[in-house]
């Protein structure tokens, strides 16, 4: 699995001359819209979970005292590294969730973005995570979601896309790349562009599979199509599942976002 991430972000740096400033920021906004940023200490530390190639932390960073940057990849977080090059306030773990090393109740808030639901105890890491931070603070985490407020039609084309998953996220490298790229050009970037269409008419694309993407780039839905079809371990939670979870691992105050992409949710460590 970690191998299979280092070979994604090696792949798709999502450095400044691939991923736009304004493309950057948009994408930011859109999984940080919750985040309680005034509830942080003027000297908050914190923690980005499986930090990939850094690109929240290169948003984040600047508004914090210390950021930690955890991954159990270690081509993922070289990539990080460049990324963040001359910020001086970013510490770097070679680490998995389940071991990371910073001392209990350490943490002003920590974030987890698309990370957790590939891992096999998705509870089991967020309870690490809750360990790490002080009581009242915030987490962030984005979830797949189990298409729960879907309609049936939407999550059968969904089960058909995941047969496909799990066949081609047996291929080599070469060829998960390579297939997974044709299914950004040929799947991804027609409807994207037709919900964009669509929306210049005045027309709601919500209902369409892959709408998400109809203002992203190009590279964007080639780095998306290969994170969701050629990962091997891929788990959906609905809702009520997502809410059980925090709360099960000592969370409360806990916030859905009401618009893509879904599950994001922001709770507070229980005091």
């Amino acid at each position: 699995m970690t191998d299979g991430f280092g070979h994604e972000w090696s792949t798709f740096t999502q450095g400044p001359s691939e991923l736009g400033e304004d493309e950057r920021q948009q994408i930011f906004n859109q999984y940080f819209r919750l985040f309680p940023w005034d509830l942080l200490p003027s000297a908050a530390e914190g923690l980005d979970a499986g930090c990939g190639t850094g690109r929240w932390a290169v948003q984040v960073a600047p508004r914090v005292a210390h950021l930690h940057l955890l991954d159990a990849s270690p081509v993922a977080l070289a990539v990080a590294k460049q990324n963040l090059a001359g910020t001086g306030n970013v510490t770097f773990h070679l680490a998995s969730v389940s071991e990371i090393p910073l001392p209990d109740d350490s943490l002003d808030f920590a974030y987890s973005l698309g990370v957790l639901h590939h891992v096999p105890d998705t509870f089991g890491a967020i309870k690490h995570i809750a360990a790490k931070l002080k009581a009242g603070s915030p987490f962030l985490i984005y979830l797949y979601y189990a298409l729960d407020n879907r309609p049936f039609w939407f999550q059968a084309v969904w089960r058909v896309t995941d047969v496909a998953r799990l066949l081609i996220s047996r291929f080599p490298y070469r060829l998960k790349l390579a297939t997974s790229q044709v299914i950004a050009a040929m799947v991804y970037w027609p409807i994207a562009r037709f919900c964009r269409l669509l929306k210049t008419f005045g027309i709601s694309s919500r209902s369409i599979p892959l709408e998400f993407y109809k203002d992203r780039s190009f590279y964007m839905m080639r780095t998306d199509a290969y994170d969701r079809f050629c990962t091997s371990l891929e788990k959906r939670f609905t809702r009520t599942e997502i809410d059980g979870l925090l709360s099960e691992a000592g969370f409360d105050h806990i916030t859905f976002s009401d618009s893509m992409p879904f599950w994001c949710v922001v709770a507070r460590k229980t005091k």
